[in-house]
């Protein structure tokens, strides 16, 4: 006799489940041997030449219908019979199917009310203004000592609600603000704006190296606005290796700022609107990019130093300029002269 077992949950696809490592199935010290989860099942009972399936019930191959009626169908297509130990035996066919297709609508809908329930605390959690996942990099998350206490669980080690603070690295702050307003003001790409953060580790500190995905993730998170939100992800859908991006209407935000922001919302949603037309094609920061170029070249490095809703004060090698948002291509070419005539 053949034990196929896995301990991943129900509501994954065949494919994705008993795929841990030998350590872990033996930690777990069921006294039964392993011999492969349910995909290894379907593969190799042709092989093992199976002739009977057991299982406890339905609902224990798949908590949804179609996965549970595709694992019987491939099995019945090489002659091999699923029985689940909680069926009657005997009486007719029809009343037999009819048993176990209850069943699975059964199990269905528990998955589906399992779900709801679930998510329904995950939103009650954002809500409340406790994290889900990684701290974005201007912030770390610490336990909120004033949580309410949680009631012992049944379902192993108990995690702590954590909040977000300021990194204890008050240049990060600095670095996720500035480099919102690079995409904002300026209309410059991920590659631009590495740039920028790259000539400056000193101030723009970063633990590896500042990324595409790592740039483009900070600009888009909303959590940079003081809310708490959730549901940006559908982390178990979309391409694998990758989450499918919820619409924004499905977003839970916290009703108010629940930790210190790097930007407002108004500055937030500027900046993916910038982000949308950059994808779009559409031609931004032309004149910024064309000082910036000419800086460069005469080995001059730019930096803002401060901003308001008008205007931006640069640091330009050794003397400071205020420029107005957006920048006139005729200043841009004053300045880029007044620059080639100094050096």
């Amino acid at each position: 006799m053949a034990h196929f077992w896995d301990v991943e949950s129900g509501m994954l696809p065949p494919e994705l489940r008993g795929l841990g490592t030998r350590e872990m199935y033996d930690a777990l010290a069921v006294p039964i041997p392993r011999d492969g989860g349910l995909q290894d099942l379907v593969d190799r009972a042709e092989q093992l030449g199976v002739t009977h399936v057991l299982a406890e019930r339905s609902d224990r191959v798949a908590r949804a219908m179609l996965t549970s009626l595709t694992v019987e169908h491939e099995l019945e297509r090489i002659g091999v019979e699923v029985v689940y130990a909680n069926e009657p035996t005997g009486g007719t066919e029809s009343g037999r199917l009819r048993t176990r297709r209850y069943s699975q609508v059964d199990a269905e809908i528990y998955r589906a009310t399992l779900m709801e329930m679930s998510m329904g605390g995950q939103f009650q959690h954002a809500v409340q203004g406790w994290n889900h996942g990684y701290p974005p990099y201007p912030y770390v998350a610490v336990i909120d000592e004033n949580a309410p206490a949680q009631e012992r669980g049944r379902f192993g080690a108990e995690r702590p609600k954590r909040k977000l603070v300021p990194h204890p690295d008050p240049r990060r702050f600095d670095a996720a603000r500035e480099l919102c307003r690079l995409r904002r003001e300026e209309h410059l790409k991920a590659a631009d704006i590495i740039a920028v953060l790259a000539a400056d580790p000193e101030k723009y500190p970063i633990d590896d190296r500042w990324t595409h995905n790592r740039v483009e993730g900070l600009i888009a998170n909303p959590k940079l606005t003081g809310y708490q939100v959730y549901n940006r992800k559908a982390t178990r859908t979309g391409r694998e290796g990758f989450s499918r991006r919820n619409p924004i209407s499905q977003w839970v935000w916290s009703p108010k700022t629940v930790h210190e922001p790097v930007v407002s919302v108004q500055e937030w949603k500027q900046a993916q609107e910038i982000t949308a037309a950059l994808r779009a094609g559409a031609q931004g920061g032309g004149s910024m990019l064309r000082l910036r170029a000419a800086a460069h070249r005469l080995g001059l490095t730019i930096t803002a130093v401060e901003s308001n809703e008008t205007h931006t004060l640069y640091r330009i090698g050794g003397r400071q300029v205020a420029l107005p948002t957006p920048i006139p291509d005729m200043v841009v070419q004053q300045i880029i002269d007044d620059m080639e005539g100094a050096a």
